[in-house]
């Protein structure tokens, strides 16, 4: 149980002391997951079974059956924004290649890689990955190639409207610098009306309101995997519609969801500050999911809600 001020601890002693009852659960009082996007004929077992048999060359399983364990929603919301588009398409930070073997298996996307590591690795790198195949259940080995670069610092070794989806799912939260700089390199490379398919941690999460409530703090810790292993910026719907508006892109979908246990009656107990919350509980979810299109010139300069202390001409 968290710790609480004196005072908070006293509200909630009351309340539980008046109810005699654990707590509703968060998704009783607002909708925080949305039907899964399944593919046709798929059951959600099957999936899931499909996407527990990926394995990276090297990784440590349990680490991997962990992830695909807590994250396995985020990866078919994803799929969801795609499954109906094609052509080229490119995924940033594919690695460990969940929401990769989703696409390739399921879409008729032809999809191309990219990471990042480190700079001492090459402009590209080899992963092998086995898993189960879907039809066949047969134990497969393949192997990935991926282009390997810095999003925010690097030019991507792409031409100009190489394609049409690029996928930047969990990354604008540990950027560093500038995410308007990766954002515009991803606008040049994709077609006009090409689709960015981008997921990210979403700030005002209802666990995230119910930690403030209780005097918690909301900011990620720092890592042992250095400064790109924590989030350094997250953000709300609004902002990221400002943002993806002011770089030329029309937000086709939006939502949030829950991925994870929502743990939010561990801070506070939800229901007592829910009807607070009702005009805007469609924004609750832990996650962030939206597909935005390519469709007219970026604004040359930073939006003045995500950037200061920079030079007066270079801000709007």
């Amino acid at each position: 149980m968290t710790r609480y001020n004196n005072a908070f601890y006293k509200l909630l002693n009351k309340f539980n002391r008046k109810s005699k009852k654990p707590c509703p659960d968060p998704n009783a009082l607002f909708p925080l997951n949305p039907e899964l996007p399944l593919p046709e004929g798929v059951s959600e077992s099957e999936l899931f079974d499909f996407l527990k048999s990926v394995l990276v060359k090297d990784a440590p399983p349990q680490e991997m059956a962990n992830y695909c364990q807590q994250d396995f929603r985020r990866f078919v919301y994803t799929y969801g924004l795609a499954r109906d588009l094609t052509g080229r398409g490119l995924e940033l930070g594919s690695n460990p290649y969940f929401t990769t073997m989703l696409l390739k298996e399921f879409t008729q996307i032809n999809l191309s890689l990219a990471n990042y590591f480190n700079s001492e690795l090459g402009p590209s790198i080899e992963q092998g990955v086995s898993y189960q195949d879907f039809r066949t259940k047969e134990n497969t080995l393949i192997q990935l190639k991926s282009s390997q670069f810095n999003v925010e610092e690097e030019k991507f070794p792409f031409v100009d409207e190489e394609f049409d989806v690029v996928f930047f799912c969990e990354i604008i939260e540990h950027l560093l610098i500038n995410p308007i700089a990766a954002l515009k390199e991803i606008k040049r490379i994709l077609k006009p009306n090409g689709a960015l398919i981008l997921t990210t941690p979403n700030v005002s999460r209802l666990e995230n309101v119910a930690r403030m409530i209780a005097g918690e703090n909301i900011y990620d810790p720092y890592s042992g995997y250095g400064p790109y292993g924590r989030h350094n910026r997250e953000y709300n719907k609004h902002e990221l519609y400002l943002l993806l508006s002011y770089l030329g892109f029309d937000v086709d979908a939006m939502f949030t969801a829950d991925v994870h246990f929502n743990n939010a009656n561990a801070y506070a107990p939800v229901v007592d500050f829910s009807a607070l919350l009702k005009n805007r509980e469609q924004d609750l979810g832990q996650y962030i999911f939206i597909r935005a299109l390519n469709v007219r010139e970026a604004g040359n300069k930073k939006p003045a809600f995500l950037y200061r202390s920079c030079p007066a001409d270079e801000i709007e």
